[in-house]
């Protein structure tokens, strides 16, 4: 038995790019999942601001409970923060002063933290303004404190 072969004929390469139905469905989906996704993700751009500030505030009061324990008191008013990265050279004395952090951290939004002594709600208070740098607010605005 023979068995004949048909002549081979060289395969023709089809080229095809996408249609423009095509590309407008892939637009749509795109758009769609943008919808959905981008929200979420500027919300979160907010809370992380603020688990930021409540951190650095946790580590300021950490600082100045150090600052206490070595020099029986806290830094006055008039010193303020900067009390724990130089040693203070006005207002009562530190006589076991050491450097207590490397530098005073501004909070997320690029403000200096506030500190009082007294404290409106402790012995001392360390707080942010928030978002809007004013006092009170709600939401992003709202102050972010150690009495919380």
């Amino acid at each position: 038995m023979t068995f004949a072969c048909a002549p081979a004929t060289p395969a023709r390469r089809v080229l095809r790019g996408f249609t423009l139905i095509e590309l407008l469905v892939i637009l749509v989906i795109i758009g769609v999942l943008a919808a959905l996704i981008v929200p979420n993700v500027i919300g979160r751009a907010d809370e992380s601001r603020v688990t930021a500030a409540r951190a650095d505030v946790a580590n300021l009061m950490q600082a100045l409970k150090l600052y206490r324990l070595d020099n029986q008191r806290y830094p006055s008013q008039e010193q303020g923060l900067q009390a724990l990265v130089q040693r203070p050279a006005s207002g009562p004395p530190a006589p076991n002063w050491r450097p207590y952090l490397d530098k005073l951290p501004n909070d997320p939004w690029g403000r200096p933290y506030q500190y009082l002594n007294p404290g409106a709600y402790g012995e001392v208070d360390v707080f942010s303004l928030g978002a809007d740098g004013q006092p009170g607010g709600e939401g992003n605005d709202a102050d972010i404190g150690s009495w919380q």
